[in-house]
């Protein structure tokens, strides 16, 4: 199937639409408390996080330099940084240094050795599914350097892997079993592959489990393997069915709402579309309608490989 303007604006509403819709209902009393006071804009249109945020700033580093510039894409992550779009600590710290004038290399260390294994880099690796459609190796390549920006721990690097090789094999309307089988090739470890190969066996056998088990055998954590099989999963079982029935089941499942919310979500735009996504006053829509815009010229007028 043919790359489309409609998918590739589907993903990146898509992601931004579940994360708008994710940030209210996540956290305790106190945070949902916060957000109350601060998730909408002041023309009323939801807000979204530090997921889209960071999507956004890598796909405008990707169009500007026409690659993955690491340096460039950590001045443009410290710089967008603010507190009011719901970072991570560690996230935040390294963000911070980062625009103390810190070398992102070693910034990203800074709060664990190893580096981060959270989901921060699955969140928007989406975008360099839409800007390597027709590059699967610089993708792959992309997707590891991109990480290592603020997650350069190998599990932070597999789940932005894992998440970028769903969206491209939805991009071009691949059946479920090679999105799948896509994916477990570019996983091996096993903290992701265990979360993977049951997600496929519920699929194959055509089981249904409900929330709970979902949220406690695949994860609703903050970490990339508590979160990306989960999000994968949750998009895959409702490509079917509407963009609302999806997204109550992931608020359903609690944890970490609005990553799993944006990750499913541009998973679930990627394959339906745009105009298949509920309209919802949300936040710079034009904004992501025109990046979008721009990634699928790129994509259509680059050399196929």
């Amino acid at each position: 199937m043919p790359l489309t303007l409609d998918r590739f604006s589907g993903c990146l509403l898509g992601l931004a639409t579940g994360d708008a819709m994710g940030a209210p209902r996540e956290g305790g009393a106190l945070e949902r408390c916060v957000w109350r006071l601060i998730g909408r804009t002041r023309r009323g249109e939801a807000r979204w996080t530090d997921d889209t945020q960071m999507a956004l700033e890598l796909a405008e580093s990707l169009l500007a330099n026409k690659r993955l510039q690491a340096d460039d894409l950590a001045k443009r992550f410290a710089d967008a940084y603010s507190w009011t779009r719901g970072y991570g600590p560690g996230t935040a710290i390294v963000l911070k240094r980062i625009r103390r004038g810190e070398n992102w290399i070693a910034a990203s260390r800074a709060v664990n050795p190893e580096g981060s294994y959270g989901n921060g880099a699955a969140m928007r690796s989406a975008v360099l599914a839409l800007f390597f459609a027709q590059d699967l190796a610089g993708m792959v390549d992309a997707a590891r350097a991109s990480a290592q920006v603020t997650h350069a721990h190998e599990l932070g690097i597999e789940g932005a892997l894992l998440m970028a090789v769903a969206t491209r094999e939805l991009l071009f309307d691949k059946p479920i079993a090679q999105v799948v089988t896509a994916v477990r090739a570019r996983c091996p470890s096993p903290e992701i592959g265990r979360r993977l190969d049951l997600a496929v066996s519920w699929i194959n056998e055509g089981v249904a489990p409900g929330l709970a088990e979902v949220a406690v055998r695949l994860g609703n954590g903050t970490t990339a393997p508590a979160s990306c099989v989960t999000a994968l999963y949750i998009a895959l079982r409702h490509l079917g069915k509407g963009f609302e029935e999806m997204m109550q089941f992931v608020v359903s499942c609690r944890g970490d709402v609005d990553t799993i919310g944006a990750m499913a979500g541009a998973l679930w735009g990627a394959s339906n579309g745009s105009a298949a996504l509920p309209h919802m006053a949300l936040e710079g829509r034009d904004r992501i309608r025109e990046v979008a815009d721009r990634l699928f010229i790129h994509a259509t007028t680059s050399s196929s490989v």
